[in-house]
C-alpha cells in the first residue's frame, strides 16, 4: 500500500512540475512576443472613413467642395457647439525579427499637429509572423474639434478637419503613441512606456 502511495505521489509531483514548466515557458513566450512587437517597424498607412459631423469629407479640400446640404449639417453642428471628427487610422506593422510578435491589447494616444486629440484602447489581438511578416491594425478614433481646438477660429477648426484627407492646403503631422500589452493567464503585462509611430501627410 505504501509503495502504491509513493508511486502515486511521485506521479502527482511530476505532473505539478511539468505544469509549472509549461506555464513558465508559455509566460516567457508571450512576454518575448510582446518585446518583439515593440521592435517591429510601424508606419501610418492612411486615414480612411474621415467624417466631420457625420459627413464624409474624404478627399475634400474645403467646405465648398461638398454639397449644400452636407455643408449645412457641418455648420449646424458647429453652431450647436460641437464638431465631431471621426476616422479610421490604418497602421502597418512589419516584423523583421526572427521571432513572432504579438499583443492582446493596446493603449493609444493620437496627436495631430502636436496637439493631443484623443486617446483610447484597442482590444484587437495582433500577431505578426517572423522574418518580415506584415499586419495591419485599424483604429477607430473620434474627437470633438470644438473642444480640442477651443482657442482657434471657426475657419481654422473646419480646415483642420479637411486637411486630414491628404488634400488640404498644408501638411498635417500625425503621430500616434502606442503601448502594447499581453495576457499571461488572467494577468495583464504591459510594455513599459509608449512606442511612437510617425508619418507626414502632405497636400497633393
Amino acid at each position: 500500500m505504501k509503495h502504491k502511495q509513493r508511486k502515486y505521489l511521485r506521479k502527482a509531483v511530476s505532473l505539478i512540475i511539468l505544469t509549472i514548466l509549461f506555464s513558465s515557458c508559455d509566460v516567457l513566450q508571450q512576454v518575448t512576443e510582446m518585446e518583439t512587437f515593440a521592435k517591429c517597424e510601424f508606419q501610418i498607412k492612411n486615414v480612411s472613413n474621415l467624417q466631420l459631423a457625420g459627413i464624409n469629407i474624404q478627399n475634400k479640400n474645403k467646405l465648398s467642395d461638398i454639397n449644400f446640404l452636407d455643408a449645412a449639417k457641418i455648420t449646424a453642428a458647429f453652431v450647436q457647439g460641437q464638431l465631431p471628427l471621426s476616422l479610421i487610422l490604418n497602421i502597418s506593422i512589419k516584423n523583421p525579427n526572427p521571432t513572432t510578435a504579438s499583443m492582446n491589447k493596446m493603449d493609444w494616444i493620437l496627436f495631430i499637429d502636436n496637439i493631443e486629440m484623443t486617446r483610447g484602447t484597442s482590444n484587437q489581438r495582433v500577431q505578426i509572423a517572423a522574418n518580415n511578416g506584415v499586419s495591419t491594425l485599424s483604429l477607430q478614433m473620434q474627437a470633438d474639434l470644438l473642444e480640442v481646438l477651443s482657442s482657434e477660429s471657426a475657419e481654422a477648426i473646419t480646415n483642420f478637419g479637411f486637411n486630414l484627407s491628404g488634400n488640404g492646403n498644408r501638411p498635417t503631422r500625425i503621430i500616434i503613441k502606442v503601448k502594447p500589452s499581453v495576457y499571461v493567464g488572467k494577468k495583464m503585462i504591459t510594455y513599459p512606456g509608449y512606442i511612437t509611430v510617425r508619418n507626414t501627410f502632405t497636400s497633393k
